[in-house]
C-alpha cells in the first residue's frame, strides 16, 4: 500500500493550493482519510477528515479556508486550500485509516494506519 500526495509548493499569502493524495494497493473508499500537517519545530497536527459516509471534518484554524473532498473511482482525495496565512507553511501529510471508525478519533493521528511521505507547503508573507 501506498499514499502519494502531490501539489505543494510556495505561494503568497492569500493564495491558494491544491493538494492531491493518491493511494495505490487497496481501496480506502469506506474509511477515513485525512490531511494533517508538520510545521518546523512543533508536533504533527490535525487539519482536516472525510469519512466513508461524506461526513467531514476540520481543524478551527482552517474551517472555511481549506476543503477536503474525494475521488472514489480514482482512491484518491484532496485538500482545496484558500486564503492561505504564513502559519500553515508545514509539510503537509496524508493519510488513511483501514479500520472502522471510531467515533470521534478523526484528529487522533495514531489511529491513521497509512501515511505518505509528506509535502510541503510554503506561504510567504
Amino acid at each position: 500500500v501506498q499514499l502519494v500526495e502531490s501539489g505543494g509548493g510556495l505561494v503568497q499569502a492569500g493564495g491558494s493550493l491544491t493538494l492531491s493524495c493518491t493511494a495505490s494497493g487497496r481501496s480506502f473508499s469506506t474509511y477515513p482519510r485525512g490531511w494533517f500537517r508538520q510545521a518546523p519545530g512543533k508536533e504533527r497536527e490535525f487539519v482536516a477528515t472525510i469519512r466513508g459516509n461524506g461526513n467531514t471534518y476540520y481543524a478551527d484554524s482552517v474551517k472555511g479556508r481549506f476543503t477536503i473532498s474525494r475521488d472514489n473511482v480514482k482512491n484518491s482525495w484532496h485538500l482545496q486550500l484558500n486564503s492561505l496565512k504564513p502559519e500553515d507553511t508545514a509539510i503537509y501529510y496524508c493519510a488513511a485509516q483501514s479500520h472502522k471508525y471510531i467515533s470521534g478519533t478523526y484528529p487522533d493521528p495514531s489511529k491513521y494506519d497509512y501515511w505518505g511521505p509528506g509535502t510541503l507547503v510554503t506561504v510567504s508573507s
